[in-house]
């Protein structure tokens, strides 16, 4: 598959999104609508359900708060209205610490921790399009799972203004990922590869 179907007759915003009501699944990127793919693989679900469990556990009594999709995450430009924002996306999983960027919508604004999970039909969208938009607005760690080769890469935003992620590192099975962006949280990579 070569990846989501978007609507391409114009550029849209959230306050278009928030209306829409055709029981389709939808990211903005940038303004390009992109229809999400049908329903995950079992292994998917598995590997996200394992993740979520695990640092879901964590968070328990802590300030952040962990969500998994389908979760609105709103990615405003400086000053943009809410209505105005044009880059809304939905990872796998997101962990939030500071409450006030969560409303009855979503998230507005950027999350510590993304997590995609890659599927056939999803992983250019993934890759290609939504890893920058992450980078752009300051998500400080991404974490983009690779089910079929086993491997999790994570991506932290450098320390400077302007650094972007750099160079990511790679974990597999035997492997405890321990976030940058959520002290404390570490996840153990093992039981997302070897159920579902």
């Amino acid at each position: 598959m070569s990846g989501p179907a978007r609507k391409a007759d114009r550029l849209y915003t959230y306050g278009d999104y928030f209306g829409w009501d055709d029981g389709q699944r939808w990211e903005l990127i940038d303004g390009v609508a992109y229809l999400m793919s049908p329903a995950p693989s079992r292994r998917h679900q598995w590997m996200l359900m394992e993740l979520s469990r695990q640092v879901a556990n964590y968070l328990v009594g802590r300030t952040c708060e962990v969500y998994v999709a389908p979760f609105d995450v709103r990615l405003p430009e400086a000053g943009e209205a809410d209505e105005e924002v044009r880059t809304v996306v939905q990872p796998d999983l997101v962990v939030v610490c500071e409450p006030a960027k969560l409303d009855e919508r979503g998230c507005r604004g950027a999350p510590d921790l993304a997590v995609e999970i890659l599927s056939p039909s999803s992983s250019v969208h993934d890759l290609k399009r939504k890893l920058p938009v992450y980078e752009r607005t300051g998500v400080r760690e991404l974490w983009i799972v690779h089910p079929a080769e086993r491997v999790v890469q994570a991506y932290r935003l450098g320390a400077g203004a302007g650094s972007g992620y750099g160079r990511p590192e790679a974990y597999g099975p035997e492997d405890r990922l321990a976030s940058s962006a959520v002290e404390g949280l570490e996840v153990d990579l093992g039981p997302v590869f070897t159920g579902g």
